[in-house]
């Protein structure tokens, strides 16, 4: 089976980007000059990363050359 939920690290090592990218992402939101990360679920204290979310994250930096 396919995995569709990634937790924090999981999400990281996926995308290639530092848990502290994704850290600091959730904490600051939106701000000038910095790429936004990708969509995030949080219950609780735990953090989830949706494969769906994490794949058109990566899709809206693609480049057509």
């Amino acid at each position: 089976m396919e995995q569709k939920v990634f937790t924090e690290k999981e999400a990281a090592f996926y995308l290639r980007v530092s848990r502290s990218y994704l850290a600091q992402d959730r904490m600051n939101g939106k701000l000038p000059n910095r790429t936004q990360g990708p969509r995030f679920i949080k219950f609780g204290k735990s953090i989830r990363y949706l494969r769906e979310d994490l794949d058109n994250w990566l899709q809206q930096f693609r480049q057509d050359q």
